[in-house]
């Protein structure tokens, strides 16, 4: 066996193809399908490889993404900085023969014989649903809705925007193996790692669906932890569009109004 000590200083990739190639690759199929993300690939830099290699390049950029996160040691936070978690779902496209039933999912009763047995939660075709989850620092920034939001009038020329909060000491989980129950409880184990006391003020941020606000309820209560839900206002909007009055309509209907003083979510 040969020895080259000089490219151990040049940090040559084991496999046939650089680093850049492999970095484009990852860009590319985090924006775009698989197949897309090859052709992106060939229009660049030719026929340098095929979709298997392509899948290859991919697998080993995300094989060490939880010893990424392993030795990283967050900086210490004050009581007045917020702890913000996050989670929220996605459904990806798999491949015909992995969209089976997932490890410790129980499969869901089909009323043909013929029919894959699908997993609580998963779309009876070619998506699995992958939950995501975020943890991070983040410093009160006290803003007006015209910080946010431009009016209609425009802003004049002595008004100066507040800047938002910044994300701090992010860490970042997700899984398409396992469902919603499994990351929910990933994201709460770290923020608990981070406030053991329980000293500083969670904020959950979320897309209003029902079964990632049951977990996160049922995580909390059974840490003794207050929690703070904010709903995404994308999300918010689509509720209130749905009770508000229509073109044409001589009254508008009822708002239900929730405990919180948002209007209650049908």
């Amino acid at each position: 066996m040969n020895v080259h000590a000089a490219d151990a200083v040049l940090s040559l990739p084991r496999g046939r193809h650089s680093h850049g190639l492999a970095r484009l690759a990852v860009q590319a199929a985090t924006r775009m399908s698989h197949d897309a993300a090859h052709e992106v690939i060939i229009r660049r830099c030719s026929h340098v490889l095929g979709r298997r290699r392509l899948t290859g390049l991919l697998v080993e950029a995300a094989g060490d993404a939880d010893d990424f996160y392993a030795p990283t040691v967050f900086q210490p936070c004050t009581d007045a900085t917020v702890l913000v978690l996050s989670a929220d779902g996605k459904g990806i496209v798999m491949r015909p023969k992995l969209c089976g039933r997932s490890p410790g999912r129980s499969p869901r009763r089909v009323s043909t014989p013929s029919a894959p047995a699908w997993p609580s939660g998963e779309k009876n075709g070619r998506k699995r649903m992958a939950t995501l989850g975020a943890v991070y620092d983040a410093e009160p920034a006290p803003r007006c809705p015209h910080d946010v939001i431009t009016p209609s009038g425009g802003f004049t020329d002595s008004h100066i925007r507040r800047p938002g909060p910044v994300a701090r000491n992010k860490w970042l989980c997700g899984s398409v193996a396992h469902d919603a129950e499994h990351v929910v409880k990933q994201v709460v184990d770290h923020a608990q790692a981070r406030d053991r006391v329980h000293r500083r003020t969670w904020v959950v941020l979320v897309d209003g669906a029902r079964h990632q606000l049951d977990l996160v309820r049922a995580e909390a209560r059974l840490r003794r932890v207050d929690v703070h839900i904010v709903i995404d206002i994308v999300h918010v909007l689509e509720k209130l569009w749905s009770v508000g009055p229509r073109p044409g309509a001589s009254t508008a209907p009822a708002i239900r109004v929730s405990r919180t003083g948002w209007p209650a979510m049908p």
